[in-house]
């Protein structure tokens, strides 16, 4: 997945600003980090995505899963 679709996924899923503060501020448990430490530090975006899946089911449409 690309940078890009992992962010308009999230855009679309959480609004674009709330996006960035969930990407800055949580901690999700399968990445040990917060989703902008793992990009940082080379976790593929989609091994991040689907931890935003899993810790965001009711927030994910299920089209961008």
């Amino acid at each position: 997945m690309k940078l890009s679709d992992f962010w308009r996924r999230m855009g679309e899923s959480f609004g674009p600003a709330y996006a960035r503060s969930v990407a800055a501020d949580q901690v999700l448990p399968q990445l040990g980090q917060t989703i902008d430490d793992a990009l940082r530090s080379g976790v593929d975006a989609i091994v991040v995505w689907r931890a935003v899946v899993a810790n965001y089911p009711d927030r994910v449409p299920s089209r961008l899963r």
